[in-house]
């Protein structure tokens, strides 16, 4: 199998990611929450079909955070799994890449997580608390 991945950029987001979101039931995150200026966004394709997308959150230690990695729900082939593992995978090299020695994901969905897993995540606590505060009113 082999899969194309190139970085996300901005119109990505409106030409792409809202309508997957949405085809999951799953709220958007605000667009300006993402990387999506081509240094964390990542796309994974197979014949021109988008398939997968992720991102990556470099920060100003060794840990990049990998996060709202999302799918085509259309695409049904049979390497769809393969395709999100190998997401999963390029999001640990682009973060790599970056200078980050640690890859960090907080999730909740039982087939992603088994997915990192795969890909050499160790599971942490049990019992995370996930949350978001608005800055700026």
């Amino acid at each position: 199998m082999v899969f194309d991945v190139r970085k996300l950029n901005e119109s990505d987001y409106d030409e792409i990611l809202l309508k997957w979101w949405k085809d999951w039931g799953w709220e958007a995150p605000p667009k300006d929450f993402l990387p999506l200026d081509g240094t964390g966004g990542v796309m994974v394709s197979k014949d021109e079909k988008n398939i997968c997308a992720g991102f990556v959150y470099m920060t100003n230690s060794k840990v990049a955070l990998t996060e709202f990695v999302i799918s085509n729900k259309e695409y049904r082939e049979k390497d769809r799994k393969a395709a999100i593992q190998f997401l999963i995978e390029s999001l640990a090299i682009v973060a790599e890449q970056g200078g980050a020695k640690y890859c960090h994901v907080i999730l909740k969905n039982k087939s992603l997580i088994s997915k990192y897993k795969a890909s050499g995540y160790v599971e942490s606590e049990d019992k995370i608390t996930e949350l978001i505060k608005l800055c700026q009113p």
